[in-house]
């Protein structure tokens, strides 16, 4: 007859802790095992601060931005546009022909379903060199590493997104987290220069979102200069390279 396993309450929280390592958990579903742990501000840094609905909203605005795309590129056969949407606020970078389709991409993407704020960073021009790509690939690989490594960084809310040597950072963020991350990403070598597109929030705003975990902090942040507009304007908050 076998023996029945008798586990001890800190048994049982390792247990717990390891099947959320062995399936690849994130690492807020492993916090949130381990009763007892870290306490919950530390798990939001380790988290995504939008709530699942924002996350799908963003997912479903980038692939009609991207529809929207590949619609104004189809008459001219070149050109490439790449959306990063973050809580409604929409990223958009690469190279297109002409003037016309620049302005077109941004006032009907502005148009999309649950999109607050449009920044419009296509370049009118020929296509990017594929080294060129291949590189600002590798330097997002590189901030976001960087990011991860940060002690008291929430790199798991923060989107980087790299066009030709310049890196942009969407997320939410309190100010102080926001300067540590820009000088993070700054010091990376290869990167340009740094745009901080962060839709700023208090910290008293993530000691109430640990009594409710699937409220949105939209309606709590303060958006960085640029986003005063709908559209791009001159006045991102930039970080220079020293």
């Amino acid at each position: 007859m076998m023996a029945s396993a008798v586990f001890s309450p800190f048994s049982r929280r390792l247990a717990a802790l390891g099947l959320c390592l062995i399936s690849l958990g994130t690492l807020a579903g492993c916090a949130a095992a381990v009763v007892g742990g870290a306490a919950a501000t530390t798990t939001l840094v380790a988290t995504d601060r939008r709530t699942t609905g924002e996350q799908v909203e963003d997912k479903a605005i980038e692939l009609k931005a991207a529809s929207e795309g590949r619609r104004l590129l189809g008459s001219e056969g070149v050109g490439r546009i790449n959306s990063h949407s973050y809580a409604g606020q929409l990223l958009i970078v690469g190279d297109v022909p002409t003037e016309a389709i620049r302005e077109q991409m941004g006032s009907q993407s502005a148009k999309i379903e649950k999109v607050d704020q449009v920044i419009n960073r296509l370049r009118v021009g020929a296509p990017t060199d594929f080294k060129v790509r291949t590189n600002d690939t590798w330097l997002t690989t590189r901030v976001t590493s960087e990011l991860i490594n940060t002690r008291d960084v929430p790199s798991r809310t923060i989107s980087v997104t790299t066009e030709r040597g310049v890196v942009y950072l969407q997320g939410y963020v309190t100010a102080d987290e926001g300067e540590r991350a820009g000088k993070v990403a700054a010091s990376v070598p290869g990167v340009n220069k740094v745009v901080k597109l962060f839709q700023y929030i208090k910290a008293e705003r993530l000691l109430q979102r640990e009594r409710d975990p699937d409220a949105s902090m939209k309606a709590d942040s303060t958006p960085s200069p640029e986003s005063q507009s709908l559209t791009n304007s001159d006045g991102p908050e930039v970080m220079a390279i020293e």
